[in-house]
């Protein structure tokens, strides 16, 4: 129906059901999905298999000289799946091994700058959806349309705990509440991209939102950002 195209960036905490969102909103508009989250806890992944030192900055330049990390469709489920050097690591980054460093990672300073840099050539020709912590801030601040995901703490535990739990049944809901609670800290207090609301972002607050209720609520401001 519209043949403008523009960038719609995704903010907020985890287990929002950003990424699930983004993806949806990618299929209905034929964009790009670009899962920034993944694309950190890939690195995460690479540096926990390689015993990179998250203090020593000169080990932290040079493993990222070794990462490549690109998207594939999966054929099965239509899905973007990332790959890490080749690897499809889809469901290993979902591991609690790998959440529970990710947001420390994601706030070195090497890290993001390499993250962004790819990030910004990927959506260089707009028709994306981009979900992360600091999209609609840092990676594409004119961006036309930014959202910003909240929801209830407790709502958002329980959230991630179903998603843990089917990988890992041994997991336990405290567990599952302090990642949460240590990855909104760091993710708030970081020197290096701090995750908070773009001034001009549209706040969707989905504790008491079906996804159907939500994704109809976004269509209307996608809608209205594509007619102007």
């Amino acid at each position: 129906m519209f043949t403008k195209k523009i960038i719609i960036a995704i903010d907020g905490f985890s287990s929002c059901g950003k990424s699930t969102l983004a993806k949806r909103l990618a299929t209905q508009l034929s964009y790009t999905f670009i899962d920034t989250g993944a694309m950190y806890r890939a690195i995460t992944l690479y540096f926990l298999r390689n015993s990179v030192a998250l203090s020593n900055q000169h080990a932290i330049e040079a493993a990222l000289q070794n990462i490549e990390l690109h998207f594939e469709i999966n054929s099965t489920t239509k899905q973007s799946e990332i790959f890490l050097n080749g690897e499809n690591v889809a469901h290993l980054i979902r591991e609690l091994l790998v959440a529970d460093k990710v947001s420390e990672v994601a706030a070195i300073k090497e890290v993001r700058h390499f993250a962004v840099a790819q990030q910004q050539v990927m959506g260089a020709k707009k028709g994306i959806v981009m979900d992360g912590r600091d999209i609609g801030t840092v990676v594409f601040p004119k961006a036309e349309l930014k959202i910003f995901m909240t929801a209830n703490p407790e709502t958002r535990v329980l959230r991630r705990f179903d998603e843990l739990y089917a990988i890992n049944p041994h997991i336990s809901i405290d567990e599952v509440r302090h990642n949460l609670e240590l990855r909104d800290y760091i993710d708030s207090n970081r020197a290096e991209s701090p995750l908070r609301q773009a001034e001009d972002a549209r706040v969707l607050d989905n504790t008491h939102l079906d996804r159907e209720q939500q994704f109809a609520l976004v269509l209307e401001w996608v809608n209205h950002c594509l007619s102007n």
